[in-house]
């Protein structure tokens, strides 16, 4: 049974794909000053790539404390990406939750596939089901 990403836990976080959730300046900071994989990127960019993504937001008591993105076509493919939870709220739990709240949702059920890319955190994805390419060789960037 799929969990309500809305609901509010005991512990006060709540996940939202509202996007009037997003807190874009704790959001820009977090990603522009303090990921590995965004440095620098301009609140222009932030802003734009939210347009175009189905947007998860962990809130404690209404502040934001994590994010996580999903670029889809919402019926064959999705990119999960820029997740990021407060340093203060690693090890918490708060990015468990959001990953639930991506598998689970509603709107991403059915794929043929799901990816992300990471450089440090594969053990914790693999618990929700992510692993090596299956056919790396076919796969090509730019």
């Amino acid at each position: 049974m799929a969990r309500d990403p809305g609901a509010v836990q005991a512990d006060g976080l709540r996940i939202s794909t509202d996007p009037a959730d997003v807190d874009l300046d704790w959001l820009h900071v977090a990603l522009s000053e303090r990921s590995y994989w965004a440095q620098g990127r301009p609140r222009a960019v932030v802003v734009a790539s939210l347009r175009g993504s189905l947007c998860f937001s962990a809130l404690a008591d209404g502040r934001q404390v994590g994010f996580a993105r999903v670029v889809t076509d919402a019926a064959t493919f999705a990119w999960v990406c820029d997740v990021f939870v407060d340093e203060a709220w690693r090890a918490g739990g708060v990015g468990g939750r959001l990953m639930a709240a991506i598998v689970d949702e509603p709107r991403l059920q059915g794929l043929r596939r799901m990816v992300l890319a990471t450089n440090d955190a594969r053990p914790f994805y693999e618990r929700f089901g992510f692993g090596p390419l299956n056919q790396p060789e076919r796969w090509m960037e730019r």
